[in-house]
């Protein structure tokens, strides 16, 4: 009897020679299939129904508010890790928590709630570089509507000129801006100000764009951030207005408030120790020859 015979190729995937001696299927997992230098792709850890979910932007930005919010919902929704995004240029690093090996660039997923809303975090460990910006969202976006999700949200820390600041009381305002109509009908529903003018860089800039060229819902929620430090305040308050947004999700943003609260003070006490340590005058050392 023949036997069957298998024949890798160049892409790593198995050739299978028939006939064989019963019905079978034999491929190689993605994970064998070789990288080019510039591939950026998704690795599904475990299979989840994501129709109708929506993605959580986590790539770092001004104030890392993206950061704290998605490892926030990661934290309060029990969410589940299910993948993650890989490639050659990303880096050559594991995170070990639990005793688990975990990947730079991950994704996690929670259950649908009561409505049938369902948040998925793509969580970074690492600021994109410039070169890998377009690159990862496009891949991001290739596999939201992939997985038929409903929309991408970006949380974004928000830098304002000092003058601006000064001129308006906008220290508690969540602004939006949105690739569709239909997207900037659900920010304008739930009462967020529009983002009018200005620049929006980085991972949320590119999805927008992208969103906005596929006709694909991709929102970005900013709220004033200090640029020079985690700022866990801007962080919840877009919080509240994804909670306002996402029917169905319920969260407490108060401990991010507490935390936000904890870093200004300790920010000022570090900030009161220098004026001091710059208006001491220096200290004559004895000699040891005198």
């Amino acid at each position: 009897m023949e036997q069957e015979k298998a024949v890798w190729d160049m892409a790593g995937r198995a050739r299978c020679d028939w006939p064989a001696p019963f019905p079978t299927f034999m491929s190689a997992p993605p994970y064998s299939e070789p990288m080019d230098d510039n591939d950026i792709r998704i690795f599904e850890l475990k299979k989840k129904d994501l129709r109708g979910a929506t993605i959580i932007d986590g790539f770092p930005s001004v104030g890392l508010v993206s950061s704290i919010s998605a490892n926030y919902l990661i934290k309060v929704l029990k969410m589940e890790h299910i993948g993650i995004m890989d490639s050659p240029q990303f880096p050559t690093v594991s995170l070990i928590r639990d005793a688990t090996p975990l990947s730079p660039v991950r994704i996690y997923a929670g259950d649908k709630g009561q409505k049938g809303d369902q948040i998925v975090a793509f969580i970074s460990e690492f600021q994109a570089p410039p070169n890998l910006v377009r690159p990862i969202s496009r891949v991001l976006v290739d596999w939201a509507v992939e997985q038929r999700c409903r929309m991408i949200v970006s949380p974004e820390g928000l830098v304002l000129d000092p003058e601006i600041r000064d001129s308006a009381d906008i220290s508690d305002v969540v602004f939006g801006i949105a690739s569709t109509p239909r997207a900037r009908e659900l920010l304008k529903e739930n009462g967020i100000r529009q983002f009018e003018e200005g620049v929006i860089s980085g991972v949320a800039g590119v999805l927008l764009n992208e969103g906005r060229k596929r006709d694909f819902d991709v929102v970005t929620l900013l709220a004033e951030a200090h640029p020079d430090f985690p700022d866990a305040k801007a962080a919840a308050l877009v919080l509240e207005a994804i909670d306002n947004i996402l029917l169905g999700i319920e969260f407490d943003a108060k401990p991010l408030f507490e935390e936000a609260k904890r870093i200004e003070e300790h920010i000022r006490e570090i900030q009161k120790q220098a004026v001091v340590k710059k208006s001491d005058k220096p200290v004559t050392r004895p000699s040891m020859y005198g």
